[in-house]
């Protein structure tokens, strides 16, 4: 089937932002067949090609002047079985949050602390996507992608894959991968990933002893309700800002003009601070100015009460980012991809 082309297209509807930029041309890939055909043609009249999935990991500030590619694959299946590994696959384009559901009614458990993150499957790789104590490379069994640079396809293992914070040899080589499907080492078996964050809380809330992947997910879906707002409702994208890895010593020297400050040790001696209490330490939860603001429940997401443009959100970013290193001496690192 040949790919439809359309010219000039509102991106409005495919970047949970909500930012209304125009993409030059436009079209979708269902399958393997047409993400080639795309890039061919788009090769043949001399374009670059934007891939998208589901936006929520973009911040637009401007037209397109590209070729936008929206996967939209989609299927997912179980590749191997043997009573207590399981190994499945999906295709780029299937929503994350759908598919961990999908694992879950199967009986599969290892993705439950992953759900209700916006995106998709294909889009989760590249920012080694985490939350509450589980990170996409724990449960990672391969990926196969295609080299825009010389059309073949490869197969990706986990350590080719090179997963750091938020981080992948694919978001290190910014359009030169394009993933197609992921695979997935799940387990019939639950180990119950409890002690990041209000988990265990909510569950107990819950009247939950004897937790359950279902459960656990249930229990992570109700505290992200509360925690972040519904791109649907509030244009957003999520966690605007990675947590900063500092050293141990500006630690000290922040705890000691703030005594609460919220750090995680590290493996290597290096301290993970909590972005979203710098922001709202340096009093910028609930900040707005236009339709562009701070969420007033949640410092570390930015939010499009309306009609900000992109170039509005990353002004603001940029002032906070400057505002927390004047304070605390602290970089802060935007997780959005800028276009």
């Amino acid at each position: 089937m040949t790919a439809v082309w359309q010219e000039q297209v509102s991106l409005k509807p495919y970047n949970t932002f909500g930012i209304d930029v125009k993409a030059r041309y436009f079209t979708q890939a269902h399958d393997d067949d047409e993400v080639r055909e795309a890039l061919a043609q788009a090769h043949q009249r001399g374009l670059p090609v934007q891939v998208i999935g589901g936006g929520s990991n973009l911040l637009l500030t401007r037209d397109i002047d590209a070729l936008v590619l929206h996967m939209a694959s989609r299927g997912r299946r179980v590749l191997s079985d043997d009573g207590e590994r399981v190994v499945v696959e999906a295709q780029a384009g299937e929503p994350w949050h759908d598919f961990v559901q999908w694992s879950l009614a199967q009986g599969f458990c290892g993705l439950e602390n992953l759900s209700l993150i916006p995106g998709t499957v294909g889009a989760a790789p590249m920012q080694n996507v985490g939350a509450y104590g589980v990170e996409i490379k724990d449960v990672f069994a391969g990926l196969t992608a295609l080299d825009r640079e010389t059309g073949e396809l490869r197969d990706f293992t986990l350590e080719e894959c090179a997963f750091g914070y938020r981080d992948s040899v694919f978001k290190r080589n910014p359009g030169r991968w394009l993933i197609l499907q992921v695979r997935f080492a799940l387990s019939h078996e639950l180990q119950a990933h409890l002690d990041y964050g209000p988990v265990r809380q909510r569950l107990a809330e819950q009247g939950v002893e004897q937790p359950t992947a279902q459960a656990i997910s249930d229990a992570i879906c109700s505290i992200r309700r509360e925690k972040l707002p519904d791109p649907a409702e509030l244009g957003n994208a999520g966690s605007f800002f990675k947590n900063p890895v500092v050293s141990a010593e500006l630690v000290e020297r922040i705890r000691s003009q703030y005594p609460g400050v919220v750090a995680y040790p590290q493996a290597d001696g290096q301290v993970k601070l909590a972005a979203g209490w710098l922001i709202e330490q340096a009093g910028w939860k609930g900040y707005r100015e236009g339709d562009a603001g701070v969420h007033r429940l949640q410092s570390l997401v930015l939010v499009n009460y309306g009609q900000a443009s992109g170039a509005q959100l990353h002004a603001l970013a940029q002032r906070i980012q400057a505002d927390i290193l004047e304070r605390f001496g602290v970089e802060l690192e935007m997780e959005p991809n800028l276009y």
